[in-house]
C-alpha cells in the first residue's frame, strides 16, 4: 500500500477538566502504532474546547492533503458537541473535499476506521 496521509481529529485529554488524560493517552499512542504498522502517515488534531477548536481544525486540514479524516467519538458522541460535530464534518467537506470521512469507535481503532476507506 502506498503512504497514505491521514489526519485524526479529536479531543486533547489533557486539556479537559477533571479528567484523568493518561489512559487516553495511552490508547492514542496504541492507536499511532497501528497507523505505523500499515504504513499509514497519521496526524493528530486534538482540540481544546475552550481555544478556537474550529481554528485548530482548519489549520490542520489546510496544512497537509489527506486522503482520509477520522473524527473521534469523544467529539462525535457526546451529545454536548453535538455542534462541533456538525462544525468538524462541515470544514473538512469546505477544506479537504477529496478526502474521506472515517469514525472510530475509540483512539486504537483510528487506523481501521481510515482503513476501510483507503482499500
Amino acid at each position: 500500500m502506498t503512504a497514505a496521509r491521514v489526519l485524526v481529529v479529536g479531543l486533547d485529554p489533557a486539556k479537559i477538566q477533571g479528567w484523568d488524560p493518561e489512559p487516553v493517552q495511552a490508547a492514542l499512542a496504541r492507536g499511532q502504532a497501528r497507523f505505523d504498522d500499515h504504513g499509514i502517515e497519521a496526524e493528530w488534531c486534538l482540540v481544546a474546547l475552550d481555544e478556537n477548536p474550529e481554528g485548530a481544525i482548519v489549520e490542520a486540514l489546510t496544512r497537509e492533503d489527506y486522503a482520509c479524516v477520522v473524527i473521534g467519538g469523544g467529539i462525535r458522541k457526546h451529545e454536548p458537541l453535538l455542534e462541533l460535530f456538525e462544525k468538524a464534518v462541515n470544514l473538512v467537506r469546505r477544506h479537504a473535499p477529496d478526502a474521506a470521512i472515517a469514525f472510530n469507535s475509540g483512539p486504537e481503532d483510528c487506523a481501521d476506521a481510515a482503513l476501510r476507506w483507503l482499500r
